[in-house]
């Protein structure tokens, strides 16, 4: 449980009170600080969190995370204003790909399609043939018409999903999730040799040979559904630290240990930097309307090919250039 001082108790209700005077909703990722946990309308993943906005009829969406999602969440909410609370706080793996390298990539195999990661720019998006997150990324790429696949910018989740898609040939950019990439097979077998009746639970950015020792591999909320549903009580997390922490937090009858990294990034947004985005309505997320446009098809292009249960009028108006 996390020990709040007066400050952060005092901000808390601030907080509370300017999301009811502004009709603004606070969307909090799985990786952030424990106490952002508390001013939270919901707390999720990048799609998760979207799906909720997509639900609301605020005014304001203050999209606590980083700027990759944020830029998720205006583009598939035209008509609200979203806020990031800190502008800086960005991602390392969405920054190893840009607009520019796609085109090149794309340049060299004309036949192939490309799945682009959310984990990535708004401009990449535009660049793409269809987004996926990392629970239907077998989906998406199984579904899409073309039997190669370019997979940016994540090189981890793109082996995990040439495992369970062999029919096509799946072509990955060299990029990586740090926080992920740096977890070793090495360290999981001591934790499992430490804590031999826990359950191993890992994000498909983690590498290869340490999702061969997983007992489950997950999105961050798959992560919490598996360990919420399973009958055993001891678990080891292998994801960003934060969502341990959520865990401990909503499941306090079981046990959870990680082996995990900081995302510094994820921890730069705080109480007092929601605080001042509600305040002053700044960090506002604009994306030009041309890049929108084909970023937002790319999205529809997901849905389309998946059962996502979400409802974003924004996208069905669009006309599919896949027809």
């Amino acid at each position: 449980m996390t020990t709040l001082t007066t400050h952060q108790l005092e901000l808390i209700e601030k907080i509370r009170a300017l999301k009811a005077s502004k009709n603004a909703l606070v969307l909090v990722h799985n990786y952030l600080r424990p106490e952002v946990y508390e001013v939270a309308d919901y707390i999720g993943d990048s799609l998760g969190l979207c799906e909720k906005a997509a639900e609301t009829d605020a005014d304001i969406v203050v999209f606590s995370a980083v700027h990759f999602m944020a830029e998720s969440a205006a583009l598939l909410l035209p008509t609200k204003k979203v806020l990031l609370p800190d502008y800086d706080a960005g991602c390392a793996l969405s920054d190893m790909i840009t607009a520019e390298q796609l085109r090149e990539f794309r340049a060299q195999y004309p036949k192939a399609g490309v799945v682009c990661y959310i984990n990535s720019t708004a401009e990449v998006k535009a660049e793409s043939d269809a987004v996926c997150t990392s629970s239907n990324a077998v989906e998406v790429t199984r579904a899409l018409p073309y039997d190669q696949i370019l997979f940016v910018p994540d090189k981890n989740l793109a082996a995990f999903v040439a495992k369970q898609v062999p029919e096509k040939e799946i072509i990955p950019w060299m990029g990586y999730c740090p926080i992920h990439h740096r977890i070793t097979a090495d360290q999981v077998r001591r934790a499992k040799a430490e804590n031999p009746n826990a359950k191993v639970i890992a994000h498909p950015e983690c590498p290869e040979d340490v999702l061969m020792i997983a007992d489950e591999v997950a999105s961050t909320s798959g992560m919490i559904s598996y360990a919420e549903k399973s009958p055993e009580t001891e678990f080891i997390v292998l994801t960003e630290c934060g969502l341990a922490q959520r865990m401990v937090r909503d499941m306090p009858n079981k046990k959870f240990m990680s082996v995990c990294n900081l995302c510094y990034d994820m921890k730069k947004t705080t109480l007092d930097s929601v605080y001042e985005a509600l305040v002053n309505e700044q960090y506002e997320i604009k994306i030009p309307e041309p890049i929108a446009i084909r970023a937002r098809e790319s999205f529809r292009k997901m849905f389309a090919l998946t059962s996502v249960p979400i409802s974003l009028p924004s996208l069905t108006s669009l006309t599919s250039r896949h027809g």
